[in-house]
């Protein structure tokens, strides 16, 4: 029986043949992901439900990523860290990625930054997983966060999953899944320099709309996906769960799997699709015929072309987040920003703390990413989640007032980045970065200048 790649993934944890759509199956499950916002419940409702006393179904198939609200004087979102760091100590978790630059015995603003550059602390769950080698192809990765569909771009199923899942997972290592039918979106020919993944997720989303793809595995492919890196691949897994979404996938291939084997010597199975694999939908796309693509509030499928927006004057613009704030996206905002300065209050936040060393590792044109960005007026935050969630009041990059902001997060809901009355207009970095230099949202075409080369600082 032909399956598409979900679909052997799935049969495979659940000890079968063969799955189809609409299927209900127990799964062994490989990796369960939690930070500080879903951990506390989760840990609590594991307890509840198996003991004070009980073990979690594996030391290392368990990953603790503080990210959300780290960098803030709240002293629930220290409570929170506690929390996570007395499980992890109980467990003897393998890997604990701990703050521990914040007291949490006390209250009180976090030291400076440059001490948390020598802990264990990581940043962004969703970045830091495949750098630190926890994301493998032909996995079944679950985590108590919607965008935990990211780690699709590895070839493995992953999905965001509820509090109580997780605990359940916690004590069994297994969850039921119900097996999602499979879209298929296939982008072909040469994508333009002008074009980023995030313009290609936010076309497709805008087409199919925010319940398009409800409880689908989307999967991406095509030669323009395929001449993608890793963080472009990410990005566009990552916003599957905005068109509802079971899981995002893209099959494995050679970029793949060096960048795996780089970061982690565990064995995997690679799994791709059948040829005659049957699909619910395809979707084909010319790479060429996309423009630089903004999704207006309040909604990440209310979209525009770019330079149809050039009247919508801008109070901020914010290049961050597990979406944007990948290294790729930081190269990409830099090259346009070289040698030029914003005209609106611009936030950078690494989405962990290895994008923030390549901000002064990597180079263009001679200058290093993180002088660029200075020389330029930016303000650059600590690798974290920021202002992409809100926050508590002190959070780095948090709307405290109505603004219009262009933003390369994933959601643009009311109250998203912190104010309820906050405009988000979601794009690319290079229309993030096109945009803080003109005060309004721009086509990045209409800036960029001659390619500038990328090096080593």
């Amino acid at each position: 029986m032909a399956m598409t790649i979900t679909e052997k993934i799935l049969a495979a944890h659940a000890g079968k043949d063969h799955v189809r759509p609409g299927e209900n199956v127990w799964c062994d499950v490989d990796v369960l992901m939690t930070h500080d916002v879903c951990g506390p419940p989760t840990i609590g409702i594991f307890e509840q439900q198996f003991g004070p006393q009980a073990k979690v179904f594996s030391r290392e198939g368990v990953v603790i990523v503080p990210d959300h609200y780290i960098f803030t004087a709240d002293p629930k979102a220290h409570r929170n860290v506690a929390i996570l760091r007395d499980f992890a100590r109980r467990q003897e978790l393998a890997y604990y990625y701990d703050p521990d630059f914040i007291d949490t015995s006390a209250e009180g603003v976090p030291p400076p930054y440059a001490d948390a550059a020598r802990t264990s602390y990581r940043g962004v769950c969703h970045a830091a997983l495949p750098q630190n080698g926890h994301t493998r192809p032909g996995e079944l990765l679950l985590g108590t966060d919607s965008h935990t569909c990211t780690h699709g771009a590895f070839g493995e199923f992953a999905t965001g999953i509820g509090n109580t899942e997780a605990g359940f997972v916690l004590g069994t290592g297994k969850l039921w899944l119900k097996v999602p039918a499979s879209m298929k979106f296939v982008f072909h020919g040469q994508l333009p320099p002008y074009l980023m993944a995030k313009d290609l997720i936010l076309h497709v989303i805008g087409q199919i709309g925010v319940d398009g793809a409800t409880y689908a595995a989307m999967e991406f492919a095509g030669e323009a996906v395929f001449q993608l890196n890793v963080d472009e691949r990410m990005t566009i897994c990552n916003m599957a769960i905005e068109a509802g979404g079971k899981n995002g996938i893209i099959a494995p291939d050679a970029v793949t799997l060096d960048y795996v084997r780089s970061r982690t010597d565990k064995p995997f199975t690679v799994q791709t699709s059948d040829a005659d694999a049957a699909y619910a939908s395809v979707l084909e796309f010319d790479a060429a015929s996309i423009e630089p693509t903004v999704a207006r509030p309040h909604s990440p499928d209310n979209r525009s072309a770019a330079r149809e927006l050039s009247d919508v004057k801008l109070d901020r613009s914010y290049i961050g987040s597990c979406t944007g704030g990948k290294t790729t996206d930081f190269v990409a905002a830099a090259r346009l920003l070289a040698g030029r300065h914003v005209r609106i209050e611009t936030f950078i936040v690494p989405a962990t703390t290895e994008v923030d060393m390549d901000l002064d590792r990597l180079s263009v044109g001679g200058k290093s990413l993180r002088t660029i960005f200075r020389e330029a007026g930016c303000r650059i935050g600590p690798a974290s989640c920021a202002a992409c969630l809100g926050g508590p009041a002190d959070t780095f990059g948090r709307a405290n007032e109505p603004l219009a902001v262009v933003a390369t997060t994933n959601r643009n809901f009311p109250g998203r980045m912190g104010h309820k009355n906050a405009g988000v207009y979601l794009a690319s970095p290079l229309t993030a970065a096109a945009s803080a230099l003109t005060g309004h949202i721009t086509d990045p075409r209409e800036v960029m200048q001659d390619d500038q080369g990328v090096g080593r600082a």
